[in-house]
């Protein structure tokens, strides 16, 4: 037997105490013959990936199939995993979510609100990071620099708990010798980072538009600096510039110049995920044969960089994707990239730190290691940043 609500008419289980389709009590019980023709529309609720199949309007020929489809309503449980959040102050430190067990007033509660359009938690995702710097074997001074900005915000309301993260993430690889590299990079690191201290307010990442604003702002502190500083011809400081932005399972990218991002999945392995702004790679770009590109003696002169040229001269690259795997994010100044040394060495110095079991911090200074062995030339930066999905998600396509 079924119930018939009184104030929809939707056809309700049995046992059922309020109307699955609008929350009407069901006091007033209309029973049908399990012999009738039943029509169902059962709809999405909610946000919190309590995703219940979506069961267009089809007629059900028996009372098994009835029951089978309105048993996809009895929900009990919902449980979050722990959100580990790492920063350099505490590495150690973790945020717990509250797990949740429903019963059916809670049930109810979650109809009422998919009606009131208050939106569930999303799902949630962790990460964390490690970041270090070096001079390197050759170089008596340090024109890198960078800075990770980091927060977690955690909301508790009638409804239930969200947390919501975002991090920012900028290395610079400075150009203009002693008091001009250094200079270069420090300036734009900041620009860039107080810039989205007073714009990204919101739980949204920031747009394209808003990316490249912060690049330009970078830019024109650089330029004018050297303007005021009457520098000319290669005495002109500047720097190169690799982003990264997180929110929740969003990620943004932004780079000028030759410093990388790489990204590691289990999938897809190694992928590099900016193009160089160098001479070699226009060449490509216009048709040029590799080999022929990079045999040129001025291949690895950047085409572009911070501060050298006004905004005019600058079009950085930007992009945006979203996060569905675990993954490895990878900050590099040229150090540590030059001559395939990641390409190379990823199987032994970067896959396994895509298991949470390993050390982030021994594994970014075995990196330094690594690029002062196979290079050593230069300064030497790295960035790592591992996320790791809710196992609530699916695993789909890596980036």
């Amino acid at each position: 037997m079924m119930l018939i609500c009184p104030q929809c008419t939707f056809p309700n289980s049995d046992h059922n105490k309020f109307c699955q389709n609008c929350g009407t009590s069901l006091t007033d019980k209309i029973r049908i013959d399990t012999h009738d023709n039943v029509v169902l529309d059962i709809n999405y609720f909610g946000d919190a990936d309590i995703r219940l199949r979506d069961i267009e309007s089809e007629q059900m020929q028996t009372l098994t199939q009835l029951e089978n489809t309105c048993s996809l309503l009895s929900m009990s449980e919902i449980s979050t995993d722990t959100v580990e959040v790492s920063s350099g102050e505490n590495p150690d430190s973790s945020l717990t979510i509250l797990q949740l067990d429903l019963d059916h007033e809670t049930e109810d509660r979650i109809v009422n609100d998919q009606m009131t359009n208050i939106p569930l938690s999303p799902p949630l995702v962790s990460w964390e990071y490690a970041a270090y710097t070096d001079t390197g074997r050759q170089r008596n001074h340090n024109e890198d620099y960078f800075a990770i900005d980091s927060k977690v915000h955690k909301q508790e309301l009638p409804e239930g708990a969200s947390l919501t993260k975002r991090g920012l993430y900028i290395l610079c690889d400075g150009m203009g010798g002693h008091a001009g590299g250094e200079v270069a990079s420090k300036l734009a690191v900041n620009t860039i980072r107080k810039y989205f201290q007073q714009t990204w307010t919101s739980g949204e990442l920031p747009n394209q538009e808003s990316i490249k604003e912060a690049v330009y702002l970078a830019n024109q502190a650089i330029y004018d600096l050297n303007q005021q500083q009457a520098r000319s011809g290669m005495g002109r400081m500047g720097t190169t510039l690799v982003m990264l932005l997180l929110q929740d399972q969003q990620a943004a990218i932004a780079h000028v110049g030759d410093s990388r991002l790489y990204c590691l999945t289990p999938r897809e392995g190694l992928v590099q995920l900016t193009i160089d702004h160098e001479v070699g790679q226009r060449e490509i770009s216009r048709g040029v044969e590799p080999t022929i590109a990079y045999g040129r003696a001025d291949a690895y002169q950047l085409t572009q960089a911070l501060g050298p040229r006004d905004q005019n001269y600058l079009d950085p690259d930007v992009s945006v994707f979203d996060i569905h795997e675990d993954m490895l994010l990878l900050l590099v100044s040229d150090g540590l990239s030059d001559n395939e040394c990641l390409e190379t060495h990823w199987q032994t110095h970067l896959q396994p730190l895509l298991s949470y079991d390993s050390d982030l911090e021994m594994g970014i200074q075995n990196l330094i290691e690594l690029g002062n062995e196979y290079n050593g030339h230069d300064n030497i930066t790295a960035i790592l940043v591992r996320v790791k999905v809710s196992p609530s998600q699916p695993a789909l396509s890596s980036i």
